[in-house]
């Protein structure tokens, strides 16, 4: 940095004012990725499985710049999720700070009784603590199952199944069809379009004019 060798990670650079080099070459930024994919269930948001099971990279064609998940959704869980190398955007997304909406829909083993709905909109004990009131309403009940769409603003690990577990039931299916205003649409399950710039500020992010728009296939895969 500036002609001198940096070992610190946590070194401040200002990337208006100073000049960084790595093996003698300047670094050069890349252009930000912002990808909505369907995820379908059986694959991993990882991007290698040690046990060979599909990864959501399997899916990503045409993509050419590497760009991380934000955030996860477990292998028996289908919906949206984006993938992006736009760090802060993620972080923003990921940080329950920011309050941003996560909408599932899930079908219950049971029948599920007003009052328990009721306790998920209020917050639930869960291991690692209360969880936030949700929005939580009836979508309908078919036969023997309820089926729920919950909104939630945190991120744990399984948090939608671990509410339903708390209350006494079991998740038999689980989509996630929004995330903050961002709808599923006529995406379809396995496939992937890029965000447009609209979207990617309705979830609070700032991308530049630079952002590769252009660079992921609108059409995503069949």
């Amino acid at each position: 940095m500036n002609g001198r060798v940096v070992e610190n990670p946590d070194q401040w650079i200002d990337f208006d004012r100073d000049r960084i080099l790595f093996d003698g070459k300047p670094l050069e930024s890349r252009d930000r990725v912002y990808i909505l994919l369907y995820k379908p269930t059986g694959y991993i948001t990882t991007f290698k499985d040690p046990e060979g099971r599909p990864v959501v990279y399997d899916l990503l064609d045409g993509v050419d710049t590497f760009v991380s998940p934000v955030g996860r959704l477990d292998l028996d869980t289908s919906g949206l999720l984006i993938l992006t190398n736009d760090t802060r955007f993620a972080e923003r997304l990921t940080n329950p700070d920011y309050k941003v909406a996560k909408t599932y829909l899930v079908k219950c083993a049971d029948l599920v009784s007003d009052d328990a709905i009721e306790r998920l909109r209020k917050g639930v004990e869960l291991s690692d603590g209360m969880t936030r009131p949700a929005l939580v309403r009836r979508v309908r009940d078919s036969g023997k199952y309820s089926h729920l769409e919950i909104r939630i603003t945190e991120g744990r690990n399984r948090q939608v199944r671990r509410m339903i577990e708390a209350i006494g039931s079991k998740v038999l299916k689980l989509v996630r069809t929004a995330i903050g205003p961002i709808e599923i649409g006529g995406l379809k399950i396995g496939a992937w379009r890029p965000l447009t710039e609209a979207e990617v500020r309705a979830l609070g992010g700032n991308p530049p004019k630079s952002a590769a728009w252009s660079h992921a296939n609108p059409l995503g895969r069949d």
